[in-house]
């Protein structure tokens, strides 16, 4: 299964969050944006870590925000949001993060398909780099298509 495609709208650069919570309402704001989700699934990603504490993420610099599907996902989709300044999650390792990859699944088993597609897509360490570089939106599409 592809990865879902990224529109203009799902892709921030340099924004500015002072802290986690921010840098998650950015990538749900651009989930709900392109109509992804509903502006309770934001929440939903921000409680997950409440909870679970800053498992997402998943490599240095880089977190993968996402709950589990739910009434409020609309769809599969993805945003991403670079960080002008990187913030602390609270990782023991890590820490700290400066993009933000949201995901929305709209299934269990498309949740498994796409964390596992962009588990691949972060197995080049190029990747968080060229996220970094990137100031057009076709740019960040080029990193998640290789």
């Amino acid at each position: 299964m592809p990865l879902p495609e990224l529109s203009d709208d799902a892709v921030t650069f340099s924004a500015p969050a002072a802290d986690w919570r921010e840098a998650v309402k950015l990538a749900g704001d651009a989930l709900v944006a392109t109509g992804v989700a509903a502006p309770s699934y934001t929440d939903r990603m921000i409680g997950v870590i409440d909870e679970f504490g800053a498992y997402i993420v998943v490599a240095p610099g880089l977190a993968l925000a996402h709950a589990r599907p739910g009434a409020d996902v609309r769809r599969d989709g993805l945003s991403v949001v670079t960080l002008a300044e990187p913030v602390v999650f609270g990782h023991p390792h890590n820490d700290p993060v400066q993009v933000v990859i949201g995901l929305a699944s709209a299934t269990n088993e498309t949740h498994v398909t796409l964390v596992a597609e962009l588990a691949n897509v972060f197995n080049d360490a190029a990747a968080i780099p060229a996220l970094l570089a990137a100031t057009t939106v076709d740019e960040v599409r080029a990193v998640f298509a290789a």
